[in-house]
């Protein structure tokens, strides 16, 4: 009984404080309330999935511009397409830009055969919309004002530093940016439709993933992974398998069987010929070239070459060298040995993941500047095979 009448009184006790105090008890309440509030909204957030949050953060907009790299390959083509089907039958537009060329002959036939019309740019001052998105790359380049760029949104599967300013997801252990996309879909439960081999940017159906979407994001990850044999992880099989339900062989086959151009048979010639092994390493310079996509075309084919597991092509057009690095030696990370090889070299550029790389070097640059004496292409060379055996 003791007990009990001690319980009353504490309850009696609080009962009179509450009624002396009520601006107090009502501010714990208003408290206790909103921490709940909060507690749940932050719950619900953090379980959406990126897809989820990604779609949200763009369709907060009226206009989007989804931007590839410079002279985009189907990785990037592909995940271009896949932001614009997130949006699809929601109240925001997609425009999608790409500066540079499409020159490689898969990279001109995914555009042909899927029917594609993207809009090319010069300048920044060719977008205009409200919101930047980065596919495939994660800082702009290649263009006039890319520097000015903010983008509200990065995907991508290379190493690097930039960011959106909503949403960033980059995956640098994937094979292919297509792959992050495919898990975006997945997660979603958009369902397939056959729409035939065109992707109509205007008139997609919400919630579903084309045929030739599919197909598209099927090849992004097959020619970024080398058809799932190279830099690939399990994410890029299950994405794969998740696409084949949706896919067209035969516009896949189109796409990854297009006719060779004959300078990049010319290159490879050159290439080959040209060749310096040190085994296991190669190094290539073919010179001039008016196609410089034929350069990491040269690369892959001396790859292939038996007691070779790294390899680095360089050519020269207007006045820059271009690099195209390619390993399959686990002791080289041909990204960052091109890194390495062009790091004090004034307005280089390289990089790239373990087992495919490149970069860009100014001629005039190479020269030296002031009292330097500069990088010769023979010194060049040496710091190349230096970089693939790990002492540079």
């Amino acid at each position: 009984m003791t007990r009990v009448a001690g319980g009353g009184r504490q309850i009696d006790a609080a009962a009179a404080f509450a009624s002396e105090n009520p601006l107090l008890i009502a501010g714990v309440a208003v408290v206790i309330l909103a921490l709940l509030g909060t507690g749940i909204w932050l719950r619900r957030y953090l379980s959406r999935t990126p897809g989820e949050r990604l779609r949200r953060t763009l369709t907060g907009y009226d206009r989007i511009a989804v931007l590839m790299h410079p002279n985009p390959d189907p990785d990037a083509m592909a995940s271009a397409l896949a932001v614009n089907q997130l949006v699809a039958g929601t109240d925001t537009s997609a425009s999608l830009l790409y500066p540079g060329e499409i020159r490689r002959p898969e990279n001109r036939a995914f555009q042909t055969v899927l029917d594609l019309a993207f809009e090319h740019i010069e300048t920044v001052e060719d977008i205009d919309e409200e919101a930047v998105v980065l596919v495939d790359h994660n800082t702009a380049r290649g263009f006039p004002g890319a520097e000015e760029v903010e983008p509200v949104a990065v995907i991508d599967h290379h190493p690097g530093n930039g960011s959106g300013n909503e949403f960033t997801d980059i995956r640098s252990d994937y094979g292919a940016c297509a792959t992050i996309f495919a898990s975006y879909f997945n997660q979603l439960e958009f369902e397939f439709s056959d729409t035939g081999e065109s992707i109509d940017i205007d008139a997609a159906p919400a919630e579903t993933i084309p045929c030739a979407l599919a197909t598209g994001l099927m090849y992004g990850i097959q020619s970024d992974t080398r058809s799932l044999t190279n830099g690939c992880e399990s994410e890029d099989f299950a994405a794969a398998a998740f696409l084949y339900e949706g896919m067209d062989s035969d516009l896949l086959n189109r796409i990854a069987n297009p006719q060779v151009d004959a300078e990049v048979l010319d290159v490879k010639s050159r290439a080959i010929g040209k060749r310096e092994v040190r085994a296991p390493y190669a190094f290539s310079d073919v010179g001039e070239v008016s196609n410089t996509d034929a350069i990491p075309q040269a690369a892959d084919e001396l790859e292939t070459l038996e007691g070779v597991s790294a390899v680095v092509v360089v050519g020269e057009k207007e006045g820059t060298m271009r690099i195209a690095g390619r390993s399959r030696d686990d002791r080289v990370h041909i990204g960052r040995a091109i890194e390495a090889v062009v790091d004090n070299i004034p307005m280089a550029e390289g990089g790239g993941h373990a087992r495919m790389g490149g970069g860009k070097v100014p001629i005039k640059h190479m020269a030296g500047l002031g009292p330097s004496d500069g990088v010769s292409r023979e010194d060049f060379r040496e710091r190349v095979f230096d970089a693939m055996s790990g002492e540079l």
